[in-house]
């Protein structure tokens, strides 16, 4: 139960310039992904970077 609360999606509001999120949004095309799956993904890489993990 406890492990559903903190995989639940949560809603955040994002305020990016119009430069970047047209980057965005061209890169999200050409990985087959939304701007937001493309964010999601994005800031997961990171995270596991920032922890010392390949994957997970």
């Amino acid at each position: 139960m406890e492990r559903e609360k903190d995989n639940a999606k949560k809603q955040i509001p994002l305020r990016l310039s119009g430069k970047l999120y047209a980057e965005l949004a061209q890169w999200a095309a050409d990985d087959f992904r939304s701007v937001n799956g493309q964010i999601e993904y994005l800031l997961t890489e990171c995270v596991k970077r920032r922890k010392g993990r390949k994957d997970d």
